[in-house]
């Protein structure tokens, strides 16, 4: 049996996305948004307290990564793309080990300003399974050490002031809001007006507190989660209903919803609504989900790709991180999603056999 006319042109697709996933094409993406450091405690959960009914966690081994903005940064440099990074840390020594790692991995770093007496935000992780069983590991506890108070004002006018002069050559415009303070109003409204004058395509993580920021931008991300909390907020009966209306309230041009197991779906509003299925059985975890999403779209767009070899893109690069055994270490790469595509590719080939 042979492919149906929908499962040829999917694999055609497919195919011509490993050709442009293995072209040496550089893109320089302009990247502004809160850096943090990301910390895994791995461990063993054997017993209970004494003293309370919380587990005690005898502790293996420690990593600490780059998070946030930071994470995407490495990404788009893991994809052959060149990066500017525009953010801040504090003047201590988890914004020292930001800088200092991105600089080994080749990330430039003069973008980001270093604020004195400002905390650099950590979140940590604490993983245990039980040692006598077989078994993943599961999320124990997470705690932050944050900064969410506005970067000075000086310090913000400066960083978008650079941010703007370096949107000339740009491919793409991704902005990465945390709530840490790096993303303003006034920030955004500059930069945005700058990428539109430049016809410089705008993708945005955005704070759900922070939509209004995002008027006119062209690719917006969210998790499923968030389209599900929007969709009560705006009244719609499904999320469909919910991107619609948000896309018509904030002048969007798409909206690109990770839902985990159930895949990627793009609403747009020139456009039909496109979903690539998730083809994983096995889903690990989700850490970095909506950055590996970021980093597949920008190179998509310095690509000229059309929304549904977008949308293939993003599920692959989401897929990878699914499937990722270890979050603390794995950075998206060409190779990862080239083997993920060749997967897919095979999968239809071989089911028509």
């Amino acid at each position: 049996m042979g492919m149906t006319d929908e499962e040829a042109m999917l694999h055609d697709v497919l195919s011509d996305l490993k050709g442009h996933l293995r072209s040496d094409d550089d893109a320089k993406i302009v990247l502004i948004g809160d850096v943090m450091m990301d910390c895994y405690i791995h461990g063993y959960a054997n017993n209970l307290n004494s003293r309370a009914p919380v587990p005690v966690l005898r502790e293996t081994s420690r990593e600490e990564d780059v998070g946030a903005a930071a994470h995407v940064a490495r990404g788009l440099k893991s994809m052959g793309m060149t990066s500017h990074l525009f953010g801040v840390v504090g003047d201590d020594a988890a914004g020292l080990s930001i800088i200092e790692s991105l600089e080994a991995e080749g990330v430039s770093t003069n973008g980001i300003g270093i604020i004195e007496d400002r905390i650099t935000t950590v979140k940590t992780r604490m993983l245990a399974s039980r040692e006598s069983l077989i078994q993943e590991e599961q999320l124990l506890l997470r705690w932050d050490i944050e900064e969410d108070a506005p970067v000075p004002l000086e310090a913000s006018e400066a960083l978008y002031e650079q941010a703007v002069t370096d949107l000339e050559g740009a491919s793409a415009l991704i902005v990465s809001d945390y709530g840490q303070g790096v993303v303003t109003d006034q920030g955004s409204e500059i930069l945005f007006s700058k990428a539109k004058e430049l016809g410089l395509p705008v993708i945005a993580d955005p704070k759900l507190t922070g939509l209004h920021r995002t008027e006119g931008v062209d690719w917006i991300l969210f998790q499923h989660q968030g389209l599900e909390l929007m969709r009560r907020r705006v009244g719609a009966s499904t999320g469909a209903e919910a991107a619609e209306k948000l896309i018509h309230q904030y002048n969007w041009n798409h909206v690109v919803v990770l839902s985990g197991e159930a895949g990627v779906t793009i609403y747009s509003k020139d456009h039909d609504t496109v979903h690539a299925p998730c083809g994983l059985v096995d889903l690990r975890q989700m850490i970095g989900l909506i950055d590996a999403a970021a980093v597949a779209i920008a190179f998509s767009l310095s690509r000229n790709l059309d929304v549904q070899s977008t949308a293939l893109l993003a599920n692959a690069a989401c897929e990878c991180i699914l499937a990722a055994e270890r979050t603390d270490s794995f950075v998206l790469s060409r190779e990862d999603l080239i083997h993920r595509i060749g997967e897919q590719v095979w999968n239809l080939q071989v089911s028509k056999r």
